[in-house]
């Protein structure tokens, strides 16, 4: 299948996000180039955008639509190092597009609202884990969380690609935003159903580009 038939398919389901099918295809493309470049993709969001930062991460770090067997000389060498144990491993674990999501780690999260103020608890992973090339996707449905908005901008301060992903007005956050991703509606639960399907379809079409035609 083609990405571009994955993002029609998007847009037959949800004709109301037809306005954003050229930001999308952007974050996709930007999203590809990232991992053929070898980084990294970082997400944050608070609430329910807290489990969408989960999910993203859960499609991107192994199979999702899609087959990705190790290779040969990781299944050579996991053989060569445990014998049975290392057939296993090589037969069950998976390729990763390598994503971390930066509301996962309670124990930094917390130290970082006791030690220093609690809308940084994005921005200091950001300055741990971000490098030149990464990309961030933040998430807020109203475009105004102040712990978001402030990982984006160490995140360009870093070099870093920025993603949004918000409600139709963009909040405050759209003007760090190199591709902003800004479905229609405005109240918090129709936003975030939204985003569901948007960040699926993006998943998709990166897996697709690197492990496609290889469906479980």
């Amino acid at each position: 299948m083609e990405n571009n038939q994955i993002l029609d398919a998007l847009i037959h389901r949800y004709p109301e996000l037809d306005s954003l099918k050229a930001e999308i295809n952007r974050a996709s493309d930007a999203l590809i180039a990232c991992y053929e470049n070898e980084n990294k993709i970082l997400v944050c969001g608070n609430g329910g955008s807290c489990s969408d930062s989960d999910h993203i991460v859960g499609e991107l770090m192994k199979g999702f639509e899609n087959m990705r067997p190790v290779g040969e000389r990781m299944k050579n060498e996991l053989e060569e190092i445990a014998g049975d144990r290392g057939m296993y491993l090589a037969g069950k674990l998976q390729q990763a597009l390598p994503a971390i999501s930066l509301t996962a780690h309670s124990a930094l999260i917390t130290a970082v609202v006791n030690d220093t103020d609690a809308s940084l608890i994005f921005a200091q992973q950001v300055v741990g884990y971000g490098n030149a090339g990464d990309v961030i996707i933040g998430i807020s449905s109203s475009g105004n969380s102040q712990n978001v908005i402030d990982a984006l901008i160490t995140a360009k301060a870093k070099k870093m690609n920025v993603i949004g992903l918000t409600g139709e007005t963009g909040g405050k956050m759209k003007v760090f935003c190199d591709i902003l991703i800004n479905v229609p509606g405005r109240r918090t639960a129709f936003v975030q159903e939204l985003h569901l399907p948007v960040y699926h379809t993006l998943c998709m079409m990166v897996e697709n580009h690197f492990f496609g035609n290889q469906m479980f």
